[in-house]
């Protein structure tokens, strides 16, 4: 094991203890600021996600976004393959997806200019520590080599670390949105 892969398999745990707290005492409310960032974006088409375990919930969000314009959610083909974006509408019929979460049952699939994007740890340069599958740094590259894509970390606030372990193949986050409020960069 390398020395970064052991970095990074340090911060992982330590950010999911964090995020576990922080959700285990989580109130209503987790999307007020995300509802209010999209709010400024009416009509660009959007990707938010389906939470699962401790992750920060979009949903409410994601709702209100598909009121004014496409929202979908990501599918994962498969391992070392980008993201595609099927689209997701409230209610709409849902089945299993790859690491338990839902995706729409019927794929319709389209390219966001805003990806909401699920995180284990972020830092305040814009930085951000996923699940390790590489899947948001491929996609983004990709999407972003065609046209401007905004990428906004959701996260609870206890999910900030320092000194994140990083690669050069991360893509950074355009902004963070906590339950706690907005960081941009």
């Amino acid at each position: 094991m390398s020395d970064l892969t052991a970095r990074k398999s340090a911060a992982r745990k330590a950010a999911f203890a964090r995020r576990k707290a922080a959700f285990e005492g989580a109130a209503g409310g987790q999307a007020a600021h995300l509802s209010e960032v999209l709010a400024g974006y009416r009509g660009v088409p959007v990707s938010g996600y389906m939470a699962i375990q401790s992750e920060i919930n979009p949903i409410a969000a994601m709702e209100e976004a598909a009121a004014h314009g496409l929202v979908g959610v990501p599918v994962i083909e498969r391992k070392g393959l980008p993201l595609r974006f099927s689209r997701w509408e409230p209610g709409c019929a849902l089945r299993d997806g790859p690491f338990g979460a839902m995706v729409p049952e019927m794929d319709d699939f389209f390219e966001p200019e805003i990806l909401i994007v699920p995180l284990v740890a972020f830092d305040r340069q814009g930085g951000r520590l996923g699940y390790g599958g590489g899947f948001y740094d491929r996609t983004l590259e990709g999407l972003r080599a065609k046209r401007a894509t905004l990428a906004v970390g959701f996260a609870f606030a206890a999910q900030e670390a320092e000194d994140l372990p990083l690669e050069a193949t991360d893509q950074p986050l355009d902004m963070i949105v906590t339950e706690r409020g907005v960081i941009s960069f």
